[in-house]
């Protein structure tokens, strides 16, 4: 019997979930998390949630593993495995948030997920606070790996990828190296190497040298004296929030400090940040990403030109697909009930297809 994951329940769940507040608040939440339909208790034989931490680099970092119902680590007898999931948050995102959404999504699918709070940043360890490089975000979904392959019943030959947003890119470079990766999907690619360089949509290409001296000082001032410099951290009234000139900042701002807000989740960073961040992109070497890859994105996202840029450039993958969600915009995606559900959707499809094996008796048992 193949891994193909049945989704009709899980549609008929979201469709039942109220539309018009897609959102709960963190401190409703013993588990903290942000999204409608959370998990709030762990039951036995449903999907649960499983709060970890271990050490990467000398670094502890605070993760979220989903199991699926009927998962029970303490079952002695032999049995099938079950795939996973790694899943890397968006840029100022934490784990509680759009990520563990698609997590509980796809554990009622069938799958053991994790996501984690990136090093320096949520709740995971790492000083000074929020430093946001390319190479720590690729390497915290190594680790991510690292864990989730010996976990228990984890089928460590099948794991997928799955980066969201910023997390995207990032999930594009560690599968370039990472074939333990045997899939790779992304939603609402964002890639942060591009956009710290150029600017959003490509505005501030003129500004780039200026921008460099400033994160150079930065970096010397830290160097000197220890002082941090931040940037991303100003405090908007809702009128700035509206005048801002992309449709993806005015919906972040409204998704991260309102509607999914958590304490954890910050859009701040260390300027010095930017002297790795301007050099990085996220669809060089896209000949190494051989593997199978989703590309999932908006049909109105103002992002999309990234998404469509790293489909262009995946020309070994062994398959790719570009899928759009129609009158979808980049921050939908996270949250929006019909939106998501198509997204999901398509997840089940791909990874159904890709990471394919024996179903643990439990999980076909719900899955019938």
């Amino acid at each position: 019997m193949h891994f193909i994951p049945k989704t009709a329940a899980l549609l008929l769940s979201v469709q039942l979930i109220s539309a018009q507040v897609f959102a709960a608040d963190y401190r409703d939440n013993p588990f903290t998390l942000t999204y409608e339909g959370a998990l709030s208790a762990n039951v036995a034989g449903q999907v649960n949630i499983h709060p970890v931490r271990y050490q990467l680099n000398n670094i502890e970092i605070a993760a979220n593993v989903y199991t699926p119902a009927g998962y029970n680590a303490t079952n002695k007898h032999p049995q099938p495995k079950y795939p996973a999931i790694v899943i890397a948050h968006p840029n100022g995102g934490v784990k509680e948030q759009v990520a563990g959404l698609y997590a509980q999504r796809l554990a009622e699918l069938g799958y053991i997920a994790i996501t984690a709070d990136a090093a320096y940043q949520g709740a995971s360890g790492g000083l000074p606070r929020n430093v946001d490089k390319p190479a720590h975000r690729i390497e915290d979904i190594h680790g991510m790996a690292d864990f989730i392959a010996q976990f228990a019943g984890v089928d460590h030959s099948r794991i997928g990828l799955l980066g969201i947003c910023g997390g995207g890119g990032y999930a594009l470079k560690a599968a370039q190296t990472d074939k333990r990766f045997v899939a790779v999907a992304t939603l609402s690619l964002f890639n942060s190497g591009r956009v710290r360089s150029n600017g959003y949509m490509d505005s501030a290409l003129d500004t780039i040298q200026q921008r460099l001296q400033s994160a150079s000082a930065a970096r010397a001032e830290e160097a000197a004296t220890g002082k941090v410099r931040y940037v991303g951290d100003a405090k908007l009234s809702d009128a700035q929030i509206a005048a801002l000139p992309f449709e993806l900042y005015r919906q972040g701002f409204d998704y991260y400090w309102k509607t999914h807000a958590h304490p954890n989740s910050s859009f701040r960073y260390t300027e010095s940040s930017l002297l790795s961040l301007m050099n990085f992109d996220a669809v060089s070497n896209m000949d190494l990403l051989q593997q199978p890859l989703l590309l999932i994105a908006g049909s109105k996202a103002d992002s999309l030109y990234m998404t469509q840029e790293a489909f262009q450039l995946a020309s070994k993958a062994a398959s790719k697909q570009l899928y759009l969600i129609e009158g979808a915009t980049h921050i939908e995606t996270y949250w929006q009930p019909k939106y998501v559900s198509q997204a999901v959707r398509e997840l089940a499809k791909f990874f159904g297809g890709t990471l394919q094996g024996p179903l643990p008796s439990t999980a076909s048992q719900k899955d019938e």
